[in-house]
């Protein structure tokens, strides 16, 4: 199944995910390098990355909505799919919360509580990557038309193989 935004023929949602997954792992990186005693910068530059995080996010899920759509129902890969998009909606909901706090308080640095709940939603993030990874790779979503949407998780080990000298 192709997907249905592209730009000069690659699809867009792909494009996107880099940024968000790259800000917020980053910043979660930064908040606990700067709790255990790191530069003070850490803190502020962390919630910038949230910032901007968001904002990709919501743009990656933008695209990701027109693949979604796509996707035949009762087929595997809109399970997956669905899946995918509710652990990003819940990545997005906890790191727009941990924002608003930050944003509010005296200082933008991350304390102890909220630095468990980056850990949560980054942990979250990873589940999802990986479904999106299986919707590319495994199922061909947004890749190609004749792609097997019902095409068996690649946790699973292949089918047997014939032995040498089998027919």
């Amino acid at each position: 199944m192709e997907s249905r935004l592209k730009v000069l023929g690659h699809p867009v949602h792909p494009m996107l995910v880099m940024f968000p997954v790259g800000l917020l792992a980053t910043a979660v990186l930064f908040d606990l390098v700067d709790t255990v005693g790191g530069p003070d910068f850490l803190g502020e530059v962390a919630y910038w990355n949230i910032t901007v995080g968001l904002v990709g996010g919501l743009l990656a899920a933008a695209a990701g909505t027109f693949d979604l759509l796509a996707i035949p129902s009762g087929t595997r890969a809109k399970r997956v799919a669905l899946t995918h998009a509710a652990a990003n909606v819940a990545v997005i909901l906890l790191f727009a919360a941990i924002w608003a706090v930050r944003l509010n308080a005296d200082s933008r640095a991350a304390g102890g509580a909220l630095i468990a709940i980056e850990v949560v939603a980054l942990a979250i993030l990873g589940v999802s990557a990986w479904l999106g990874g299986e919707l590319v790779d495994r199922l061909g979503v947004g890749v190609d038309r004749e792609a097997g949407l019902d095409a068996p998780s690649s946790l699973r080990p292949p089918a047997a193989t014939r032995r040498i000298g089998e027919v």
